[in-house]
């Protein structure tokens, strides 16, 4: 079952995931507002740079499972990065007129950081 907030969220994840993140960025509205792990962001730009160079690190994903309403969608999904195999994470979308205004990211930031602590020898 879709709806209008589910079609543009899995358009989206769809994108980013296939590694097209210039078409994923043409759902973004200029003044969105993303709740990351590490805090809130403001602006299509911040966003770029904070959500660009994961994309780039991606080596696949699925889609786990899919809800959506007429303003609200929720995604979960599995990403495989080059650094960590197995990476969980769900969104939160609120979507307006087509465009991604509100994005709520969760993640299990500990695979990363260890990946990162054995890539440093710690």
């Amino acid at each position: 079952m879709t709806s209008p907030a589910l079609d543009v969220a899995l358009a989206y994840h769809q994108a980013w995931t296939g590694k097209d993140f210039e078409k994923a960025m043409t759902y973004i509205a200029d003044g969105i507002v993303c709740h990351t792990p590490g805090g809130p962001l403001s602006g299509a730009e911040a966003f770029r740079g904070f959500m660009g160079p994961f994309t780039e690190i991606l080596t696949g994903s699925t889609l786990l499972s899919a809800f959506g309403d007429e303003s609200t969608a929720l995604l979960m999904y599995d990403t495989a990065t080059l650094p960590v195999a197995s990476a969980p994470g769900a969104e939160m979308l609120t979507v307006r007129e087509g465009k991604i205004v509100e994005l709520r990211i969760v993640f299990d930031r500990a695979p990363f950081d260890a990946a990162r602590a054995a890539a440093a020898g710690s």
